[in-house]
């Protein structure tokens, strides 16, 4: 495709514009997930809780602590891992030195599961409003149909993940979307990941891919973030899902002490599997460290 080099730095420099601009929380583009919220409280999760919580694998918005989980008659699924959330507020105090009031912050964790994890608790009722029609879009289904050796693609649970394991991608069905473009940037986010398979750019953010939310964990995010924003770019449809990538991407700075200038890395590395994907790639040995 035409233009293809020029996409990229305008999609990277439109999203550093964003970033220092600030950007609104992420939303999670398709039904089935939802704004994360505590389950008894019915209060949505602020700030780094909203994002991490928001990400998850899980369907369902609804989180609750063990204790909560019990008060309700339920049981966790043996096996679930917790995921953790923050919560801090200002104390006013005294100072034992000079007697003057002075504020401090006051930080604790807890450990939350998601409905999904837990068994005996009947979900809300949830709003059935019915699926909008799905248009596929002729130039993402072209950029699809000519990418290389492109991993197995299935619509079976309600969740976006690549498994490298499998060399397999899920997506939630396509008219669970807000809008069809926001059914190809997830997954062109999918295929950029999977583009980092051993047998395909080896990437070592992919391939040495360490825990959810660790350092190696985030850096991989924004390389796929960043390169579906350049996907989308190539294929027209970026100035509607920009918003929602650039959001995406500060919430994983966040992660990483907010060092923007790893965005401009994760772009070099985005480059290479937008390569791949439209079949201007060959394998390699080890990619690039960043």
């Amino acid at each position: 495709m035409k233009g293809r080099g020029n996409a990229y730095q305008i999609v990277s420099d439109r999203i550093i514009e964003l970033l220092e601009q600030g950007t609104v929380p992420w939303q999670k583009p398709w039904k089935g997930g939802g704004l994360a919220m505590n389950l008894v409280s019915k209060r949505p999760y602020r700030g780094i809780n909203r994002f991490m919580l928001n990400v998850s694998s899980y369907a369902s918005p609804y989180w609750l602590t063990f204790n909560q989980t019990k008060k309700l008659g339920g049981s966790v699924k043996k096996g679930a891992k917790s995921t953790p959330v923050v919560f801090w507020k200002w104390l006013e105090v005294k100072d034992q030195e000079t007697g003057e009031k002075k504020e401090v912050p006051f930080l604790r964790y807890y450990r939350v599961f998601n409905l999904e994890q837990t068994e005996g608790i009947e979900p809300p009722k949830e709003d059935q409003a019915p699926d909008r029609p799905f248009s596929p879009i002729e130039r993402c289904e072209q950029v699809m149909a000519g990418m290389p050796s492109p991993p197995t693609l299935q619509h079976q649970v309600q969740a976006a993940w690549y498994s490298p394991r499998k060399d397999l991608v899920n997506m939630p069905r396509p008219e669970t979307f807000v809008s069809d473009e926001e059914y190809y940037s997830t997954l062109f986010h999918e295929m950029v990941h999977a583009t980092g398979h051993e047998s395909r750019l080896n990437r070592p953010t992919l391939v040495d891919m360490a825990p959810f939310g660790s350092t190696n964990y985030s850096k991989e995010e924004l390389v796929a973030e960043m390169g579906a924003a350049m996907l989308c770019g190539v294929t027209g449809i970026v100035n509607k899902t920009i918003d929602n990538s650039a959001a995406y991407i500060q919430g994983w700075l966040s992660k990483l002490k907010k060092d923007s200038t790893l965005v401009v890395q994760a772009a070099a590395q985005a480059q290479k599997a937008v390569d791949w994907v439209v079949g201007k790639s060959k394998p390699t040995s080890r990619g690039s460290e960043f």
